[in-house]
C-alpha cells in the first residue's frame, strides 16, 4: 500500500481546500480527529484549519453547514467523513488565524425528521426501512445476509425516525447506523461486505497489538473481565487507511495476534505538517 504524499480534500457548500501545486506544494493547514463506531450513536469529528478565507469562514458559519472530508496518500484519496457541522470558532493562533469545527454524521437527519407511518395487511420490514430512508433524504443499504420480518397485520407510527428505524430493526434483529452519511442496515456484530483487509507490517500495521475485551458499546475493558456482552478482541494501530470503514472484516498479521477480526470502532487522527496519519482500531473476534 502505497503511504506517502498524503492529501486531503475538505470540502463545504461549494468550496474545497487542500489542492497543491507547483505555486503553493504544501496545502493549507488542516488537523483532524474522527471517531467511528458500531453503534447507533452518531459518528463525530473535530476539524481544524488555519487561514480560511472570509468567504469560506462565512460559509462554514451557516447554519448546518454539511462538509466532507477525504484523505489519503497520492490520487487515493477515500471519503473518511460527512457530516454537518455543530459547533465552529475561529481565533487567533500567533499570526494565524485557526478555525476549529465539531461535526456530527446524520445530525439533521436525526434531529429533524419526523415520520408518519401507516400500512395494513402485510408489510415487510425492509419496505419499512426504505420508506423511513426516503422520510430522511438518504440513501439506504443492506447487509449482504439481512433477513427481514414480515408483520402481518400492518404497522403504523408517529414518531422520529430515530424511533421508527428502531421498531423496524429490532422486529428483524437488525441494527441500524449512519456511516459517512448512508443509512446501514445490519445483522447485529455483523458486516456489510465480504471483503477482507489485511493488517500487517507491509499495509501499515505499527507496533503490537493489545489484546482487550469490549463492551457492547465499545467501551474497551480490562482484559480479564468477564460477562455475556463482553467480547474478547485487540486494539490495534496502523497508518491511515480511510477505506477500512466500520463493521468490516480485517486479517490481523502480527508475531503476537493472528486471526480474522471485525472493526468495531476506529479514530483517525492526521496533522498535514507534522506527525504520522493515523488509525487506532478496536477490533472484535469475527
Amino acid at each position: 500500500m502505497k503511504q506517502f504524499d498524503r492529501q486531503y480534500r475538505f470540502s463545504a457548500n461549494g468550496f474545497t481546500v487542500g489542492e497543491t501545486s507547483r505555486r503553493q506544494p504544501t496545502a493549507m493547514h488542516i488537523k483532524f480527529a474522527v471517531e467511528k463506531a458500531d453503534t447507533e450513536a452518531p459518528n463525530s469529528a473535530k476539524i481544524s484549519l488555519w487561514n480560511l478565507s472570509p468567504e469560506h469562514l462565512s460559509i462554514l458559519n451557516q447554519k448546518d453547514c454539511l462538509v466532507t472530508l477525504k484523505a489519503g496518500y497520492g490520487g487515493m484519496m477515500p471519503l473518511i467523513f460527512v457530516g454537518t457541522i455543530s459547533y465552529i470558532s475561529t481565533e487567533l493562533e500567533g499570526a494565524d488565524r485557526k478555525t476549529e469545527m465539531e461535526v456530527v454524521d446524520g445530525r439533521v437527519e436525526l434531529r429533524d425528521t419526523f415520520v408518519t407511518l401507516s400500512y395494513s395487511g402485510k408489510i415487510n420490514s425492509r419496505k419499512i426501512i426504505q420508506d423511513i430512508a426516503g422520510e430522511m433524504g438518504i440513501t439506504v443499504t443492506f447487509s449482504y445476509n439481512a433477513v427481514f420480518y414480515d408483520f402481518p397485520n400492518g404497522f403504523a407510527c408517529v414518531c422520529s425516525a430515530r424511533t421508527a428505524l428502531d421498531k423496524a430493526c429490532t422486529s428483524s434483529a437488525l441494527q441500524w447506523q449512519i456511516q459517512n452519511g448512508i443509512l446501514q442496515i445490519k445483522m447485529r456484530y455483523d458486516t456489510m461486505t465480504r471483503e477482507v483487509f489485511v493488517l500487517a507490517a507491509d499495509s501499515g500495521l505499527i507496533g503490537v497489538p493489545k489484546k482487550i475485551m469490549i463492551s457492547p458499546e465499545g467501551v474497551m475493558l480490562d482484559p480479564d473481565g468477564s460477562g455475556d456482552e463482553e467480547r474478547p478482541g485487540y486494539e490495534a494501530e496502523y497508518l491511515l487507511n480511510g477505506a477500512i470503514g466500520i463493521g468490516d472484516y480485517v486479517r490481523l498479521e502480527s508475531k503476537t495476534a493472528q486471526g480474522y477480526f471485525r472493526i468495531h470502532s476506529i479514530v483517525m487522527d492526521g496533522d498535514n505538517l507534522e506527525g504520522d496519519w493515523m488509525c487506532t482500531a478496536r477490533l472484535v473476534e469475527a
